[in-house]
């Protein structure tokens, strides 16, 4: 059969499990509370392809209505990505001075 396990690795291993149950558990990685990672990452997806939508219904809009099909769809499909761009950064910015504003207010506690 197996033979008798040695009490000094025991006592060890013991002291090293009451160590670690001794620890507070980790923080769940929030990038905002209330935002996990996927959910900012999905927000930024969707603020750029709604641009990008809107940019390219507006220009075949226009070219539906003045008969020039490629031309305004080009130049507005450009500009709904641009202001697609603009709002994701936005976003971005607004989630890092939340996240900074919530990590001042921890450290001061």
């Amino acid at each position: 059969m197996a033979s008798e396990p040695d009490p000094d690795r025991l006592q060890a291993l013991e002291k090293r499990l009451q160590q670690v149950k001794g620890k507070a558990a980790p923080e769940r990685t929030n990038t905002v509370k209330g935002f996990s990672q996927g959910e900012v990452a999905w927000r930024m997806v969707i603020e750029l392809v709604t641009g990008m939508l809107l940019g390219m219904a507006i220009g075949y809009g226009l070219d539906v209505l003045f008969g020039t099909l490629p031309v305004f769809l080009i130049i507005f499909s450009l500009f709904g990505f641009a202001a697609g761009v603009k709002t994701m950064l936005g976003s971005a910015r607004q989630l890092a001075r939340k996240a900074a504003d919530e990590a001042a207010k921890d450290k001061g506690n």
